[in-house]
């Protein structure tokens, strides 16, 4: 427990998603309290590049090791033709111990709990988890965790913490993409495409732009709005509780997670951090927090990310603070590679990700909040070339600076602005 202002206030978890080994790294490096991550099958992010056993071994000892958990997803909504599979992957997990299972289906919760019971199971929130009853529910199926769905507000939440009992925890989006259907259950991508959102192939026709024609009157188009007890449909913005932090902590939620196991190691370790410094320095005293608040926003807006919207914590978004006029992302820095080690001249190697050149000013993010400018003066390859720019895709370069790079600091240059 943290004590703050007098009375006590339990430090929530940072959880973080990570769709690599790599990126795990680099949220643990950047403050995660926990990660969950997605192995070959059976979770929602199927074009996330997610884990292979070994990995996931080396990935679960990594965190370990750190002092941070992980957590597996399997949270698809299973068909028959699943559920074999389903018993050896539980089988598998067993062996490698990790310290959560995120699950919706009934099904999978009643595999997983058979095989695996040593193991804490969180309820998804794929599983619908919009009131107090569905909790208590899974709790009495034995369920450590459930997942808040995205439509409930900070008072519904609340009401859940004073209904539920207390050892049961509750996690809750902070951060990041919203799915426009309820809770996820998305349907879109599987009329469109073929792809079904349920099995971890999801499209995201969400992000498409759409115009809804009634048969009888064509060429008359009608917006799209949501019901007393739907979501949007379509667009939406981005979540972002950076400002809210207080309130989120008084809701009684034990676990603020982000959104994004698709995304790169930039976007996690800005993402990570953030949040990190600010949950920190909020615990500290609320004076800090408030202080350090532009300092929160202006690393949170560097990472790409839509506009950003506080969802439906704090009642029903109307059409100005849900939905966006275009489908595109603000790109404000580009991930040029994480530093892997140092040689013996003190060069950063880094596998690159993106072009950058010799000359360029760049920007060294340290997990401690620095962030350093450095001009690069020399880029090397394995072989001891020495080039001036860097345009192949994980090509491995020694680049010097006029900083020093440590070992998982992040390499990153602002993005040119058209115009």
């Amino acid at each position: 427990m943290q004590r703050r202002n007098g009375g006590n206030v339990k430090k929530p978890e940072l959880l973080i998603p990570a769709g690599s080994l790599e990126v795990l790294k680099t949220a643990v490096a950047f403050g995660a309290d926990a990660v969950y991550i997605g192995g070959e099958a059976f979770g929602l992010r199927a074009k996330a590049k997610n884990f292979e056993r070994d990995e996931m071994e080396e990935g679960i000892r990594f965190a370990h090791a750190h002092g941070a958990k992980v957590h597996v997803t399997a949270n698809i909504l299973a068909h028959n033709r699943d559920l074999q599979g389903a018993e050896d992957y539980f089988m598998e997990l067993k062996e490698l111990k990790p310290d959560a299972l995120i699950i919706a289906d009934p099904g999978m919760f009643m595999l997983a709990k058979r095989i695996c019971p040593e193991i804490d199971i969180h309820i998804s929130t794929q599983a619908n988890n919009t009131n107090y009853e569905t909790f208590k529910f899974w709790y009495g199926q034995g369920a450590k965790r459930v997942v808040s769905a995205r439509e409930l507000s900070l008072e519904e939440i609340k009401e859940i913490r004073r209904k539920v009992p207390q050892d049961l925890e509750i996690e809750s989006f902070i951060h990041g993409a919203m799915c426009i259907s309820y809770s996820g259950r998305c349907l879109l991508s599987s009329y469109f495409t073929g792809r079904d959102a349920n099995q971890g192939a999801c499209t995201h026709p969400c992000r498409w732009k759409y115009s809804v024609m009634e048969e009888s009157r064509p060429g008359e188009y009608f917006p799209v709005f949501e019901n007393d007890r739907g979501t949007y449909i379509f667009n939406s913005k981005d979540l972002c509780m950076i400002g809210h932090i207080p309130e989120m902590i008084e809701a009684g939620i034990d676990s603020f997670k982000i959104e994004g196991r698709m995304k790169t190691a930039l976007y996690v370790a800005a993402v990570a951090r953030t949040y990190r410094k600010a949950i920190d320095d909020y615990l500290e005293s609320e004076e800090k927090y408030r202080a350090n608040m532009d300092w929160y926003r202006a690393e949170a807006a560097k990472c790409t990310h839509r506009h950003f919207t506080t969802g439906f914590y704090f009642g029903k978004p109307d059409g100005g603070t849900q939905i966006y006029d275009a489908s595109t992302y603000v790109n404000e820095y580009i991930y040029l590679g994480t530093v892997e080690a140092a040689d013996e001249k003190g060069r950063a190697r880094i596998s690159q990700r993106n072009k950058f050149c010799v000359g360029d000013r760049i920007e060294i993010m340290k997990p401690d909040g620095e962030n350093l400018e450095a001009e690069v003066f020399s880029l090397t390859t394995e072989n001891g070339e020495t080039v001036e720019s860097a345009p192949h895709p994980k090509q491995v370069l020694y680049v010097e600076m006029d900083q020093r790079a440590d070992i998982g600091d992040i390499l990153r240059v602002q993005a040119v602005k058209s115009k």
